[in-house]
């Protein structure tokens, strides 16, 4: 496709031939009527080295088109940006598995994106395919893909401005339908930019949901889910009906975010510090133990449905919950299940024991513990649960409720350690407490840290502490 070209012409000059589906879909010379894309110059922002080199790019690049809209529909013009990488463009192995045609291409995917174009704005900026490449390298590190409905935690003005857009939601992009390709099905998702409100509630709620609400908005993204980086309010300063709409979801839904990656840890405080035979507790500055395959791939899964917390330049994002994984709504108990649907049963590995604890402290950075509310009013009193795993290293902190499925926390012993894996489960009663204690986490600006709560008829104590103790553990 680069240089105007389509497959059907020929492979441009140093790259590998990429499918002729692929091309059709976007190529200018191929271009279905009534796409409304006119080709842009210059319209290929190539990979200064791509991955498959021993580069840091993994896209081998990110074409960029002018889209005229749709003035019917109230749709402005805009620049339309598509990778190519995530999919298998080879079908050679060189990076990706070829499994079939019949399965997904590479990672099954591609990005796209659409910025508002600003008046007299001749050519595309290339920001954009910088942001791919950031989602993209985040991808092929971490193996964890994207989903419809993900939101992406990204702290930063995704321009590098001064703009209030400074995440990301993912969902289907409205013109690109998926595509079968030699090598496999490759589906579009489409980068939409939001404010840290809009992030904040499809946390709490939904990213499906937020992304409705966009979509009724025209300066916030209308029907297609423009990104206008001047945007100065939010959809609920513009409409501050909107909230309530919010807030109702999460009330009638919960929240379908499962799992944050997070700065966070914990310690068995009813095991003496010097007694480390056997020892399943993390402490900040110890070396933890490694979680067999089969627990990690349990945690994995769950939190391939949530959100990562890491700012940059950590990447952000894991899958939010998929509709067809863990069965969050289902009647009438709407209990939740620690299985994932992907994988059978996960049966603790046989090695490491399973520890009944008395006592534990819960450690967190501040951004992690402004999640405690929604973990409990979203999720645990929805019948749920919620993990948060360490961004530097293995240890895991699951909060379940009374009746999740899989889960080895029981009421009789609520704490209980698997490696450095600990489950915590919390009856409706005790969450309700928290939640009146752990009020001012909904202010997070208003306390001074370190601050501490602690329950000591429960024997459980939470920490919110500097995130220089968790990134320096031996300080």
């Amino acid at each position: 496709m680069g240089a105007g070209r389509c497959a059907r012409a020929g492979p441009k000059t140093g790259s590998a031939p990429v499918s002729a589906a692929l091309e059709e879909q976007f190529c200018p010379v191929c271009v279905p009527p009534g796409l409304g894309m006119v080709l842009a110059a210059p319209e290929l922002v190539g990979a200064s080295r791509v991955c498959t080199l021993g580069g840091p790019d993994p896209l081998d690049y990110v074409s960029m088109y002018r889209n005229v809209g749709n003035p019917a529909l109230n749709v402005p013009e805009h620049w339309h940006y598509v990778s190519f990488g995530l999919s298998d463009l080879y079908g050679d192995n060189r990076v990706h598995e070829f499994t079939g045609t019949d399965g997904p291409s590479g990672f099954g995917f591609e990005l796209t994106f659409r910025l508002k174009r600003e008046t007299g704005e001749s050519a595309p900026p290339t920001w954009p395919a910088e942001l791919m490449q950031g989602l993209a390298r985040y991808v092929f590190q971490s193996e964890n893909t994207f989903c419809s409905g993900d939101h992406v935690s990204w702290h930063s003005p995704l321009d590098n401005s001064e703009s209030r857009i400074q995440h990301m939601l993912l969902t289907e992009d409205p013109q690109m339908q998926p595509v079968q390709t030699p090598f496999g099905v490759v589906t579009f998702l489409q980068i939409v930019g939001v404010c840290t409100e809009e992030l904040h509630a499809a946390q709490q709620w939904n990213g499906q949901g937020i992304l409705e609400l966009l979509r009724t908005v025209p300066v916030a993204g209308g029907p297609w889910l423009i990104t206008d980086m001047r945007r100065g309010e939010t959809i609920f300063e513009i409409d501050p009906h909107l909230q309530e709409r919010v807030d109702k979801g999460i009330e009638t839904d919960g929240s379908n975010l499962s799992g944050v990656s997070a700065k966070c840890a914990w310690d068995d405080l009813s095991r003496p510090p010097e007694d480390d035979e056997d020892s399943r507790s993390i402490c900040i500055g110890t070396q933890p133990r490694r979680l067999s395959g089969k627990d990690t791939e349990q945690i994995r899964e769950t939190l391939r449905r949530g959100l990562e917390i890491n700012s940059k330049p950590v990447l952000p994002p894991i899958n939010a919950q998929r509709q067809n994984g863990l069965n969050h709504d289902r009647a009438p108990s709407r209990k939740d299940s620690l299985e994932s649907e992907s994988s059978a049963a996960i049966i603790p590995h046989e090695l490491i024991r399973t520890r009944q604890l008395e006592s534990v402290h819960l450690k967190f950075n501040q951004e992690s513990g402004a999640l405690i509310p929604l973990c409990l009013r979203g999720r645990l009193l929805h019948g749920r649960h919620f993990t948060y795993k360490s961004i530097t290293g293995d240890t895991a902190i699951t909060f379940v409720s009374t009746g999740v499925e899989g889960a080895f926390a029981t009421e009789e012993h609520p704490y209980a350690a698997h490696g450095p894996w600990l489950q915590i489960l919390l009856t409706e009663e005790f969450v309700e407490r928290m939640l009146e204690d752990l009020e001012d986490l909904n202010s997070p600006e208003e306390f001074k840290l370190p601050k501490e709560y602690s329950w000591p008829e429960k024997k459980l104590k939470v920490s919110i502490l500097p995130d220089a103790v968790f990134d320096n553990p031996l300080h």
